[in-house]
């Protein structure tokens, strides 16, 4: 990892720049395979399969035998495990539907929302280098509470042709419509504009990487609706001297194991606390299995010193992570202070690998900065609001006559006419 002390704001800034990839030749191999899976269905799925994820597939949909005997290769305390996963999703999910409520804005003009369910999501659940079923519980559930009528989700499978049992278990956990073998930006592309054997949605969701999501990007200015874009993981850590510097780096490398092009920051003001950090970091990374991808990841990461923790809060607004940890004396009084970012938790015992799994809020998160405008999923994030609106003849005369003064005003005189029409015939049946 990089160690920056007492930095300057362009040192700064240079260090929270999030890693690149070849942004130009993403975008060209993307656009080819929108185009191509848009035009030849199938068959270009199965290509584009073969070539990415080194297996194509006769059928692309997972049988319904495969589902049910998933749960034979998942073990009882694995399952126990995943049921606690999902009590706790759903309950924090549970609690954000809300009864519709009526306005009278002005008497004799009543308005109200009322949220529906978006009938067909797809959910993008990546599994190359890591199966995330856990990502599975974190969409379907809400998709599930929202009343989505179709719920499909595309994985990759292995070399072999199989999808993880776990990512099948839980699918048939949370009540997944449809499973497919497909991964990568061609599964973005099939859920976006269907194919002869995967159905076309209204909404697409789930991480993924680089690839999948300038997918997403790209399908929404086609009119498919998406989540966020949720790319590479990251998380920053804000640590003083009472944070425990062993949590902090194994919290570090939790989220550098991800990927190579994830990123993880930690901010101090202690000295001794980034000195032992660094240590614990290189100490803990050899001990994993992913070492190599964490330790790519952690060649693009930075542990900062600067001046005072108010310093360390302002410097995380500004990166606005996906994942925040604040590791201090008062966690409390410094989580007032954030206002860009995806998830955040306090205290030493607050893990971010609880937070992916757990706790009960949704870890698909935005990143690279977007936290500053987005937020995470939520159950809402699977529904959509209609609005209604009435006015009798009594709230028309209220208002009418202002409506007609905005539309003049505007030089739009169909809808002042509008308006017009009908105040002219309660004025005659009056007389």
């Amino acid at each position: 990892m990089k160690r920056l002390v007492y930095p300057s704001p362009d040192e700064v800034s240079e260090a929270l720049a999030r890693p690149s990839a070849g942004t130009a030749d993403i975008d060209n191999i993307v656009r080819e395979v929108l185009a191509r899976v848009r035009e030849e269905g199938d068959v270009a799925l199965r290509e584009f399969s073969g070539k990415f994820d080194g297996y194509a597939p006769a059928s692309f949909k997972v049988k319904e035998t495969e589902l049910t005997e998933a749960v034979q290769y998942v073990p009882e305390e694995l399952r126990k495990a995943m049921s606690m996963a999902h009590s706790n999703i759903t309950a924090f999910h549970s609690a954000q539907l809300q009864d519709a409520v009526a306005v009278e804005t002005t008497e004799g003009v009543r308005c109200w929302s009322r949220e529906v369910a978006i009938e067909k999501v797809g959910l993008y659940i990546p599994g190359g280098t890591a199966p995330l079923f856990s990502t599975v519980l974190m969409l379907a559930i809400p998709a599930r509470l929202a009343g989505c009528r179709d719920i499909i989700l595309c994985t990759p499978p292995g070399k072999d042709g199989r999808v993880s049992p776990m990512i099948l278990y839980a699918a048939s956990l949370c009540g997944v419509t449809a499973v497919y073998k497909i991964g990568g930006a061609q599964a973005i592309a099939a859920m976006a504009f269907g194919t002869e054997t995967v159905p076309a949605v209204y909404k697409i969701f789930g991480p993924g990487n680089r690839y999948v999501t300038r997918a997403k990007e790209l399908v929404q200015l086609e009119g498919i609706a998406i989540d966020v874009p949720a790319g590479p993981s990251e998380l920053l850590v804000i640590a003083d001297d009472d944070a425990n510097p062993v949590f902090v780096a194994a919290d570090l490398i939790s989220q550098a194991e991800h990927g190579a092009d994830s990123q993880v920051i930690m901010l101090t003001d202690s000295k001794e606390m980034l000195e032992k950090v660094q240590r614990e970091v290189v100490e803990q990374v050899i001990k994993i299995a992913r070492s190599e991808i964490a330790g790519k990841s952690l060649a693009n990461s930075s542990l900062i010193l600067l001046r005072n923790i108010e310093e360390c809060l302002r410097v995380s607004n500004m990166y606005a992570p996906e994942h925040l940890i604040i590791a201090t004396s008062d966690p409390y009084a410094h989580a007032s202070s954030v206002v860009n970012a995806g998830s955040v938790f306090l205290g030493n015992y607050s893990s971010e690998s609880t937070g992916d799994y757990l706790t009960g809020p949704n870890h698909t998160l935005p990143t690279s900065g977007y936290a500053r405008g987005l937020s995470g999923l939520t159950t809402g994030s699977f529904m959509k609001k209609i609005f209604f609106q009435e006015v009798t003849a009594g709230g028309l005369k209220n208002i009418g006559p202002a409506t007609e003064m905005l539309a003049a005003a505007e030089m739009l005189e169909g809808h002042k006419n509008a308006v017009s029409v009908r105040l002219k015939y309660l004025s005659d049946e009056q007389n």
